[in-house]
């Protein structure tokens, strides 16, 4: 982002929802849900979201339902996060082709839409995605579900979010008005594709920047995002258990802050699993078409078979 000349490539490596000159890499969303393609949407709050600054959709965190296909349910459910650096989301290609993907499988797959840029700051996202899970659990009857076999698969920074739920969680709020923040919003287990780990850090020379220059937070508030959004600093035995994949040479996100993140799970005795693939650019979803990286999803299949996730 060092000269308006360099935004739309930039554009197209992030996915970002924001005005740019059409490139052709632009994410269609559809604008509505067609109920004859079985889906529907969740307000994530009755009555609007905490903190809201109007009512439009961005001010709406939601979850659209992808049922798992006819005859294959599992009872496991996954809320996918999209990416697109807290100012856009890549909805289609890190969400709904991702949540066809486990449908296919037996899950029921929710794809989540949180609050996004500097009209709703960390913690804004963080609780959205929390309330995601509280949300999915306590519907689990009524979905039929498992209710201990329910988890999140975040890219880029919905893998960043993702991680700071796996980090971050509690156990509920027994005796909390409402009845949804009686449930836990632990995951049973994370996916994390390409995560932008170390958002919250310095920028890299040549990398996307900082959470906090995105926002264009004053340099005497960015400190304060450091050490309490940085997933790595919050690890411990209770974070679920986690599959990563990443690129060597992603050129976008930190490969050094997924290696750390997997240490730090390996140190904790955390089961985990990370795939480092030589090349590819970062944004790929299920791997667009790479001969290689195509091959991820074939992994993280094994590995939820492994997790008795599928049956």
């Amino acid at each position: 982002m060092k000269s308006p000349m360099a935004l739309p490539a930039l554009a197209c490596v992030l996915t970002l929802a924001i005005p740019l000159p059409r490139t052709g890499c632009a994410e269609t969303v559809p604008a509505g849900i067609d109920p004859a393609l079985g889906l529907s949407t969740l307000a994530l709050w009755e009555g609007g979201a905490p903190g809201a600054l109007g009512n439009a959709p961005e001010d709406t965190p939601t979850l659209t339902v992808f049922p798992p296909q006819a005859g294959k349910a599992n009872g496991a459910a996954v809320i996918i996060a999209p990416g697109g650096a807290y100012l856009g989301l890549a909805s289609n290609h890190e969400g709904r082709q991702v949540a066809d993907w486990y449908s296919a499988r037996g899950f029921t797959a929710f794809v989540l839409k949180y609050r996004l840029g500097a009209r709703y700051l960390y913690p804004v996202p963080l609780a959205d995605a929390a309330r995601a899970m509280r949300l999915v659990r306590s519907r689990a009857a009524g979905f039929g579900l498992d209710s201990a076999r329910i988890g999140m698969t975040g890219f880029s920074a919905g893998g960043h979010l993702v991680a700071m739920v796996a980090t971050s969680f509690d156990s509920g709020q027994p005796d909390a008005k409402d009845p949804v923040d009686r449930f836990s919003s632990r995951p049973d287990f994370i996916v994390l594709g390409y995560p932008w780990l170390d958002a919250m850090q310095p920028s890299r020379p040549n990398s996307i920047p900082s959470y906090q220059t995105l926002m264009k937070i004053p340099e005497a508030q960015q400190a304060s995002f450091a050490q309490p959004y940085t997933p790595l600093f919050h690890v411990t035995a209770g974070t679920p258990p986690t599959f990563i994949f990443i690129t060597s040479d992603d050129s976008t996100v930190s490969v050094q802050a997924s290696v750390d993140f997997y240490d730090a799970l390996r140190a904790a005795a955390v089961p985990a699993e990370i795939h480092i693939f030589a090349h590819g650019p970062h944004g790929v979803g299920l791997g667009s078409g790479d001969p290689a990286l195509d091959l991820w999803p074939l992994l993280l299949d094994a590995w939820l078979r492994g997790r008795h996730l599928l049956r």
